[in-house]
Formats: structure tokens, sequence, C-alpha cells
């Protein structure tokens, strides 16, 4: 079995190449696919993910939306940052988080990381997948994504496992559905 570095190199060489950029051989479906790794990997992964995207000759455009910050910035842009540990403290975590549900979903996520125009050779770059669990949830996100970037390949780097019906977040949570997406090498 190959190491996790060998496998992000091999990762860096297929991005680049048209069948990927392109959605070739996935039979019509959308082009979304997904690089599973061990969560104990997650400090390779993220130096592989700052290298690739500042590599000024690689063949693609990484456009990376690390999950995390983004939900951050979101509880930026409705100023409820400051308050989040409060309300935990005063009303627990299961009400906070219900109310964070509330407040920010998938269609805030898209609004937030939604660019135009979309360009040949741009892949959606999703990162901090493990992060940003329990307040989004990916095979969510993916489902209300795929109408908005239908046009570019999106690649979710998880810590995790998926098997082409189920992804499981650091290979250990109730797994949840999700079959429009494609294992990456």
């Amino acid at each position: 079995m190959a190491t996790i570095k060998e496998r992000l190199d091999n990762l860096r060489n297929h991005i680049q190449q048209p069948e990927f950029l392109e959605g070739k051989g996935l039979s019509n479906e959308v082009n979304i696919r997904i690089f599973c790794y061990p969560a104990s990997d997650e400090m390779v992964v993220r130096q592989f993910i700052e290298q690739v995207t500042t590599d000024q000759t690689i063949a693609c455009h990484l456009v990376e939306c690390n999950l995390y910050k983004t939900y951050l910035s979101l509880c930026d842009d409705i100023d409820i940052t400051d308050a989040i540990p409060d309300m935990e403290e005063s009303d627990g975590k299961t009400f906070l988080l219900e109310q964070l549900h509330s407040a920010i979903g998938e269609g805030e996520f898209i609004e937030k990381i939604q660019y135009e125009p979309h360009k040949p050779g741009d892949i959606l770059l999703l990162t901090g997948v493990g992060d940003v669990f329990p307040f989004m949830r990916v095979h969510s996100l993916l489902e209300a994504l795929q109408p908005h970037f239908s046009d570019i390949p999106i690649l979710v780097m998880y810590p995790g496992t998926f098997d082409g019906n189920y992804v499981r977040l650091f290979d250990k949570l109730t797994p949840n559905p999700y079959y429009r997406a494609f294992n990456e090498i």
C-alpha cells in the first residue's frame, strides 16, 4: 500500500490531467472526488495543500475553501462569534448546535464560496472537513454544491473513508449516505 506522501504525489499529478479536469470517464456524473486519508495524516495533508495551492507550475487552478475558516467567517458576518462561548456555557452544547444550524446552513456556505466566472482548469478544493464538524456535514454540503459548481471538479480532502455509498468521518463516526462522488487515488 502506498504511503500518504506517495498518494499525495499521485494526486498532484492526477488533478492536472485533462481527464480529471473535464470529468471524463464519470458516466455523465458530477465531477466530485473525495481523497480519503487517516486523520492521523492530517498534518502531512495540510502541508501538501499549502504547497500545491501555491505551486505556480501546476497545470490547474486550485480554489481552496477551508470549510472551518468559512464557517468562522460566516459567524463573524452575522456577529455571533464572541457570543458562542457564553451561549454554550449558559444553554449547553446541544442548544448551541441547534442555534448554529438554524443560523448557518448549506445556502450560506454556497453564497460565501461561490465565485464567477468558473474557468477551465479550476478545481474547488474543500479542506477543513474534520475541523468544521459537527457544524457542517460534507455530504449535505456536496449535495447542495452540485448545481453551483457543475462545470468544474470538486475535490474534497476527507479525513475518513468513503466506500462509494457512505462517508465516514475519522473512520469512527456514523456513516452518512452519499453516492455522487468518486474515490480519488
